[in-house]
């Protein structure tokens, strides 16, 4: 296994690998970043879910700064570089350059698509998307998607080494900015800078009013669902017969605003008044340990 870029997602998913048995060269050619990778994966080996730790497994971390000797020979690359389409094409053309064309290449890009960063590649029937959500090491979502020269081959074989180490692919059918999740999240993130610039909550209240309302509904049903039992006996369209006015004016009234810097500014001092008692260091910590129980629930069965 190759990881491309130790930067916070690159690191999660080394740590995820290696519980997994895999050995792993992992390259990067920032100052300091073999040593930011061990001290993070130090970080994140305690939170890994109990059924991986009880493995006792743990495969060899190799780091190299050069970039065509860490790929070379490798079955699977996950890229973690800049989330910039210029330098995707470029990493993905020499990623791809260096590596047999068996090999799967896999990006955790946020938002670029398959089809522009496969475009300098030899053979980019290979490349697809693996992008996880953070911390990968913990949170089981990897978005899985083609590009328009993409192989149904490489899909499957993605699939299924995700889906190997607990992971849970969801396929995008078709190519879209952002992918599904980041876009998901986009729409909640963009109304709640609309309400904490209006006036009509704090951002710690905003916060509270999803962590202590459909946040804990949402770690067990997606949107869909959600309406489905919403609309009770009659389901999705016992939904709509009920709520379908009510969903129209609030859709016409969500407000459009843009990161503007001034914009920016204004939540940047809100948030951080808000938090200003709570480290980032503490709060990722708690995060974590948190997401491990929640998890572990979930899998659990459920009792009469």
């Amino acid at each position: 296994m190759t990881i491309v870029g130790t930067g916070i997602i690159g690191a999660s998913w080394t740590c995820l690998f290696l519980a997994h048995g895999f050995d792993v060269v992992a390259t990067d050619i920032r100052d300091g970043a073999e040593h930011d990778l061990n001290t993070a994966i130090d970080r994140f080996w305690p939170t890994l879910p109990e059924t991986v730790l009880a493995k006792k497994q743990r495969g060899n971390l190799r780091f190299s700064t050069d970039l065509d000797e860490a790929c070379a020979g490798s079955g699977f690359i996950q890229e973690n570089a800049i989330e910039r389409l210029d330098a995707k094409v470029e990493l993905m053309r020499r990623i791809d350059a260096a590596t047999s064309k068996e090999a799967i290449i896999a990006s955790s890009s946020s938002a670029i698509s398959v089809t522009d960063m496969q475009s300098a590649c030899a053979h980019p029937e290979r490349v697809v998307l693996g992008h996880p959500f953070n911390p990968p090491h913990l949170v089981p979502l990897v978005e899985l998607a083609g590009g328009e020269k993409t192989g149904q081959r490489a899909l499957e074989q993605a699939e299924a080494f995700y889906a190997g180490l607990g992971k849970t692919p969801v396929r995008l059918e078709k190519e879209i900015y952002g992918h599904i999740a980041n876009r998901l999240q986009a729409a909640i993130f963009r109304e709640a800078i609309h309400m904490l610039d209006h006036g009509i909550a704090s951002a710690e209240d905003i916060d509270r009013a999803v962590t202590e309302g459909p946040g804990p509904r949402w770690a067990l049903m997606g949107p869909f669902m959600t309406y489905r039992l919403a609309g009770g006996d009659k389901g999705m369209q016992g939904f709509w017969d009920m709520f379908a006015p009510m969903q129209e004016k609030l859709w016409a009234d969500l407000g459009n605003p843009t990161p503007q810097k001034d914009l920016q500014d204004r939540v940047t001092a809100a948030v951080e008044d808000s938090y200003a008692d709570q480290s980032i260091s503490t709060v990722i910590r708690e995060r974590d340990t948190r997401l491990r129980k929640i998890l572990a629930v979930k899998k659990s069965p459920v009792s009469d």
